[in-house]
Formats: C-alpha cells, sequence, structure tokens
C-alpha cells in the first residue's frame, strides 16, 4: 500500500485479529472487526474467508487464497465476481497432478505419499492428485487435517503405512503447521512437496506454485481501487500466471539425493 502512496496511520489505518490457530475464534474475530465500520475487510486463507463472508455482508472484501472462491461462495464467478468481494487466487486445478509428477521425476524410488490437506480448505487439489498418483503408480494416503490437534494423528498414521514421501496442499493452517511437519519430515527422513517456496525454505524438498509473494502484493491494487470508488462485483478475480519450482539442495542432500542436472535446469530457484 506504501507503494500505492497510503501512509499508515494518516491516509490508512490498518486493524487486525489473529486467531492463533484456533478455528472456533474466527467468526467471532470477523465480527469484531465488522463491528469497527471498516472501509474494507480482508481475508488471506480459503479457510478464514467464509468466516469474513459471513461476518461482512454489507461489506466490501478483498481476499487472498489458495482455494476455489467460487466454492468457498465469494464470488459467481471469478471473470465476473458480482458479490462484495474479489482478490487474487492461486488456484490452479493441474498444479496438484504436477506436483506429484515434478516430485515422482526427482524422487524415482517413492510409492507411497502421505498427503496432509485442510478440508475445510475448498479446492480440486486432492481429486487431481490422486488421478496423477493413479496413473504413476503411486499409493496416496489422504490425511485431512482440520485442526491443530489432528496434525499428530495423521502424522501417526503416515508413520504406520510406512509413507516414503509428504505431500502438504497449502492453507492457512498448515502453514502456521510448517515447523512440526517439515520437522517430521526432517525426522523420517522423507521427500517432501509444498505448493509455495516458503516449504523448500524451511527444509522440504521442494515447492512448486505461484509466486505468493507477488500475489499477495496485488491485493494492495484492489484496496486502492476499492477505496477510489470501484465495486468489487466489476473486478475480476486475478489468477496466477507464472510458476516457480524451488528445489533445496540441502534437503536433498539430507536425504542422499542426487538431483538429476536435466531436473535442476528447470527450477527457478535452487536453495544450496
Amino acid at each position: 500500500m506504501s507503494a500505492l502512496g497510503y501512509v499508515e496511520g494518516k491516509t490508512i489505518i490498518y486493524d487486525y485479529r489473529h486467531a492463533d490457530n484456533d478455528e472456533s475464534r474466527l467468526a467471532s474475530l470477523a465480527a469484531e472487526l465488522v463491528a469497527t465500520k471498516p472501509a474494507i475487510m480482508m481475508a488471506f486463507g480459503g479457510d478464514i474467508a467464509p468466516y469474513v463472508r459471513d461476518a461482512a455482508k454489507n461489506f466490501p472484501i478483498v481476499f487472498s487464497v489458495s482455494a476455489d472462491p467460487v466454492k468457498l461462495g465469494l464470488v459467481a464467478s471469478l471473470s465476473r465476481p458480482q458479490r462484495n468481494a474479489t482478490g487474487v487466487t492461486f488456484l490452479h486445478d493441474e498444479l496438484g497432478s504436477k506436483r506429484l509428477q515434478l516430485l515422482k521425476e526427482a524422487v524415482p524410488r517413492l510409492s507411497h505419499v502421505a498427503f496432509l490437506w485442510n478440508p475445510n480448505h475448498l479446492d480440486n487439489e486432492l481429486d487431481d492428485t490422486q488421478r496423477a498418483a493413479r496413473s504413476l503408480g503411486i499409493k496416496l494416503l489422504s490425511l485431512p487435517v482440520r485442526t491443530v490437534d489432528e496434525l499428530s494423528p495423521a502424522l501417526d498414521q503416515a508413520t504406520a503405512a510406512q509413507a516414503d514421501s509428504v505431500y502438504v496442499v497449502t492453507s492457512t493452517l498448515m502453514v502456521n503447521l510448517m515447523p512440526r511437519i517439515v520437522g517430521y519430515a526432517e525426522q523420517r527422513r522423507l521427500p517432501l512437496i509444498g505448493g509455495w517456496g516458503a516449504w523448500a525454505s524451511a527444509g522440504g524438498l521442494m515447492s512448486y506454485g505461484p509466486d505468493v509473494n507477488v500475489m499477495v502484493r496485488r491485493t494492495a491494487t484492489y484496496v486502492d481501487k476499492i477505496l477510489k470508488g470501484a465495486q468489487p462485483s466489476d473486478l475480476p478475480v486475478e489468477q496466477p500466471t507464472k510458476f516457480l519450482l524451488t528445489i533445496s539442495m540441502r534437503a536433498a542432500k539430507a536425504l542422499n539425493l542426487v538431483i538429476p542436472e536435466s531436473f535442476l535446469i528447470g527450477a527457478d530457484q535452487v536453495i544450496d
């Protein structure tokens, strides 16, 4: 927002609420913000946006989600929102199959993938990844994690099933649980792939997905336009056009993996 000329405390005021991984608090926190009568409500995360949607029916909403905003009930369609919300989505239906293909290419021996996902985060990634798993001859172990307390049992199930790799569907909850998930993969010496570069930076083997920093910054453009009089219903939802492959050589070395040079050439970022 500062790049667009806004000065915090003078021309714009930000009011935040944090649920600290407690989903039961989201509805009340959203209601608290609505009570302040903001010019715009912002929602970051597909598991958070529905609570903002329900609380702020009479306020403009700008969202940044990796789930499907149509399925979340935020917009009628991506091209024509027709409601009081708009923003950016990282959604791309074919990313699940692409990520699994990349993981298989980097780790040819993998055969049993622990698939961590939040069912409250609506998208098509599980279905798409399951189709890819069948075509690649890989067993996909679906491990739904809706709350912080459900992570440990899910990881125990992955251990009991002798999963040989980890696939994480990024959501607000999963990002908050990133240290524990990556720590598990490191302890069990399992290659891990996630949808954002942060997964590789945190210690996972690789990630493939949109440049999240660029997409989040794009939400500022929506805020600016709405503050200047535009209606959310008239602003199409923006989708990513570029996807980044990030590989952690540090993780590869810890796993005793030799990543083919031909594979590394295709990476957008290599972490030593």
